[in-house]
């Protein structure tokens, strides 16, 4: 029987309420498949652990992560502790060291859940936001001047190389052909007069490389109003970090609810772990409540069986998850419902 090594990283919040349901799912999946997970769980790997040690992971997480066949993350955050120290103390050092330069969102409008928006049907919005994770404009570069002055300044750059961006590119196409559909740019060459220039260059060329695949380029401003106004004509979209991070959210709350959507942090090359995560954030609002909706993890886990070759049993999760939405009424509050977390994991652990 084949046995997948799993990290298991709570973090903060509602983080340490999800990822329980998401392992009960993989273990009943499993026991129906032929494969089997032995879990490590690094439950103080949190914000709590930056304010009682002052870092978010021991200065060996890294390492110790590194021989896992995948790592499921909760949620990163807590109030006290800035959104920057998090996410660099944890979240991004390891997309960065373990080159998980593929941030892949799935969109989906499920029966039984309805989306805000009066152009989004189930069954015709079916969608991919394919984000570049490693560089971009969320890169390391740039500093503070003259702090306290009246000319203090903050400076920020943004970095495209042609292998960060042409890894991706390639990933998305390929993506796309897979997929028998088509791909949309994220751009904005119109103001952004270097980086988006040169990314519009590369999408061109590796479309060339490409030519089962359909593609076109649109503007960020004018894509983010074509999310909401017509959702369904999209199937794979191609971003940035950026404006991939900002896409990825916006096109959650089309499909109905941020609270269920998941990501992949992946490594396609499989040189490292590629890591699970929902989406949704810590909710320090409601941790500690029981009633944290565990779809985003779970819809994270059938990612990560996907990413391990099972994708038999990952589309038995995905499966639960839409019959669970159109066939039961059980529902945790943030999606109109009165269920708790365990009522809610039950229900879907009944129809899987």
């Amino acid at each position: 029987m084949t046995n997948h090594r799993i990290a298991l990283i709570p973090g903060d919040g509602i983080g340490a309420e999800v990822l329980p349901p998401a392992r009960q799912v993989l273990d009943a999946v499993g026991r129906r498949h032929g494969f089997a997970f032995s879990y490590t769980s690094y439950d103080d790997w949190s914000c709590e652990r930056y304010l009682r040690e002052g870092a978010m992971m021991p200065t060996d997480g890294l390492e110790q992560l590194r021989d896992k066949d995948a790592i499921l993350l909760g949620a990163v955050g807590f109030p006290g502790v800035p959104d920057h120290v998090s996410l660099w103390g944890l979240l991004i050092p390891i997309r960065r060291r373990f080159r998980q330069y593929v941030n892949l969102r799935p969109i989906r409008v499920f029966d039984g859940l309805d989306s805000p928006v009066r152009g989004a049907v189930a069954g015709e919005v079916d969608f991919v936001v394919v984000r570049e994770n490693a560089e971009g404009e969320y890169s390391e570069i740039g500093g503070r001047l003259h702090r306290g002055f009246p000319e203090e300044a903050a400076v920020q750059e943004s970095v495209f190389t042609r292998a960060g961006v042409t890894r991706v590119l390639d990933y998305a196409f390929g993506l796309a052909a897979a997929r028998g559909g088509r791909l949309t740019s994220a751009t904005k060459s119109n103001g952004i007069v270097h980086t988006m220039p040169f990314w519009d260059e590369l999408v061109a060329e590796r479309g060339s490389a490409h030519p089962q695949v359909a593609w076109d380029q649109e503007h960020i401003d004018a894509l983010a109003a074509k999310f909401v106004l017509d959702p369904a004509r999209f199937d794979v979209v191609v971003a940035s970090n950026l404006f991939g991070d900002i896409l990825s959210d916006l096109a959650a709350a089309v499909a109905g609810s941020i609270g269920i959507a998941p990501a992949a942090n992946l490594n396609p090359e499989r040189d490292f772990p590629s890591m699970f995560e929902p989406v949704h954030g810590s909710a320090p609002d409601i941790a500690g409540r029981g009633v944290a909706n565990p779809l985003g993890a779970i819809w994270s886990a059938a990612m990560l069986l996907d990413h391990l070759g099972h994708r038999a049993a990952a589309g038995d999760v995905t499966g639960a998850i839409a019959a669970v939405l159109a066939k039961s009424d059980v529902r945790t509050p943030d999606l109109g419902g009165t269920a708790t977390t365990a009522e809610f994991t039950g229900k879907l652990l009944e129809l899987l």
